[in-house]
Formats: structure tokens, C-alpha cells, sequence
């Protein structure tokens, strides 16, 4: 009896030292302005400033296409061959190639100070906006709010909100102008509010860190985000490379990585 209490009073102790927002997830919206209104007057426990979370949310309403895209994910099952012909085609490499000359000060730039090489990062931006052309146009803070409620990965996307609202916060962008993903991955290369709050660089130097209007901003940032994870300054980037190693960090499904590899070595020719 003694151990079943001490168990239930250390349970308590855990479930004390939580905020109250993980007990009120929901299934559905019928609960969401009630979490939000709990989440606003919680802020504090998560290094926010009250007034900053309220002027952001206050408004905010939950989601269902969010729900609905999240619930209805599909896992691809394209082999690269496949993969590759849908994602890339020889107008995509030598618009790298031009926008590699255009931005050609600002990637020495960046390789100098983070060592990566243009062809990588150009891949990337590519694949994942079209090099900034649709980088989404939902509301981040909305997405993540809804999603944060959401029971399915609750703690995940409260991490991530508590992020987005922490750019807020430090004056990096507003919330009118955080547009991104229906999963709430912001700007030209598509990062996650967790990675923007630990990556993200200011590379035309204004103050801020914008990867969504930015374009030095969004290649500084990307390269960052590579060296921070242990990209070897110098080297290929070929499969079974260190650097490839790497680029699996960027992304963890197998195909997206290899096209990655694949597009950077077509646009360096």
C-alpha cells in the first residue's frame, strides 16, 4: 500500500509539473477555444509574454482542413526513378544553375562562413518550393493551434507553436505574415518553427530573420541549418558520404534525399 501511494503521489507530482494543456487536447473543435484561452493565460510556463500570445491568437479558430490533411497523409511508395521524373526535369536544374550566377556573392558568402556548396542548397530550394515560387499560403499560427489541440501529436506541435510564437516575439516576422504549410513549416525552404527559432540567420543583415521574403536569409539559414548538423566542409555529398549522412538529417525519406544528391550534381555541371 505504501509503494502504491508513494507511485501515485510521484504521478501526481509529474502531472502537476505539466500546464493543464496537455490533459485538454481534443478530437474535434468543440473544445479549442477553451484550450486557447488556457494556452494564453498559461504563456508564461513557456517563456512567452502574455500580450504577445494574446494579440496572436485571440482570434484564431481551429482548423478542420488541417485535421483532414493531417488525418489523410500518404505514405509515397515511388521508387527514385519515380520520384525524380515527378519532382524534377531539366527546367528546374538550369533555373538553379541561372539563380546560382544571380545569387553568386551571396552563396561565396555563405560557403565561406558555413561551408556548403551552392549546388546542395540551390537542390533543396528548389525541391522544396520551386526556389521560393509556392512556399504556402495558410496561416502557421492557425495550422499550429489547431494541431496543438489536436490529441494526435499534441506535444510535438505545441513545441512547435510555442516556436512560431517565439518568432513572433522576438520581431522577426508578424503574425499576418507567417504563411506556410498546412503543417505549419514556414518559408522557402520549408522549416519547421523549431528549426527557425535554432537555425534561422539574418543574412541581409535588417534585423530580422525572414525566410519566407528573404532570399539570403533563406540560403544563410539552410546552410546553417546543414553545418549545425555536421556538414563536412570540402567534401561530396554522394551516397554513403558523410555529407550524405547529413543530408538524411534534412530529411528522412530515403528518395527525397537521393534527388537531393542527384539535382545538386546536375546543377554543378
Amino acid at each position: 500500500m505504501r509503494l502504491l501511494i508513494l507511485a501515485l503521489f510521484s504521478q501526481f507530482l509529474v502531472l502537476a509539473a505539466t500546464p493543464a494543456l496537455a490533459a485538454s487536447c481534443g478530437n474535434d473543435g468543440r473544445g479549442f477555444n477553451a484550450w486557447r484561452d488556457a494556452f494564453i493565460e498559461q504563456s508564461s510556463r513557456y517563456g512567452l509574454k502574455q500580450r504577445v500570445v494574446k494579440s496572436s491568437l485571440q482570434n484564431v479558430t481551429y482548423n478542420k482542413k488541417v485535421i483532414r490533411l493531417d488525418r489523410n497523409q500518404k505514405s509515397f511508395k515511388l521508387s527514385f526513378n519515380q520520384f525524380y521524373a515527378k519532382r524534377v526535369n531539366n527546367a528546374m536544374i538550369r533555373r538553379g544553375q541561372k539563380l546560382g550566377k544571380t545569387y553568386a556573392r551571396t552563396f561565396r558568402w555563405v560557403e565561406k562562413k558555413y561551408g556548403v556548396p551552392s549546388p546542395v542548397i540551390l537542390a533543396i530550394w528548389g525541391l522544396e518550393t520551386n526556389y521560393g515560387g509556392f512556399s504556402g499560403n495558410m496561416s502557421v499560427l492557425r495550422s499550429l493551434a489547431t494541431l496543438a489541440y489536436d490529441c494526435r501529436r499534441s506535444k510535438f506541435f505545441t513545441n512547435e507553436l510555442v516556436a512560431a510564437l517565439t518568432i513572433v516575439q522576438r520581431r522577426d516576422m508578424t503574425p499576418a505574415e507567417m504563411k506556410g504549410a498546412w503543417a505549419g513549416e514556414i518559408g522557402q525552404t520549408q522549416f519547421l518553427a523549431s528549426s527557425y527559432v535554432k537555425y534561422a540567420v539574418d543574412g541581409d543583415r535588417n534585423g530580422k530573420r525572414d525566410l519566407i521574403r528573404s532570399v539570403p536569409d533563406v540560403l544563410a539559414s539552410t546552410a546553417n541549418y546543414l553545418a549545425k548538423h555536421g556538414w563536412r566542409r570540402g567534401q561530396g555529398w554522394a551516397p554513403g558520404s558523410a555529407n550524405y549522412n547529413v543530408l538524411k538529417k534534412w530529411n528522412k525519406a530515403s528518395v527525397y534525399v537521393q534527388t537531393i544528391s542527384v539535382m545538386a550534381e546536375k546543377i554543378s555541371e
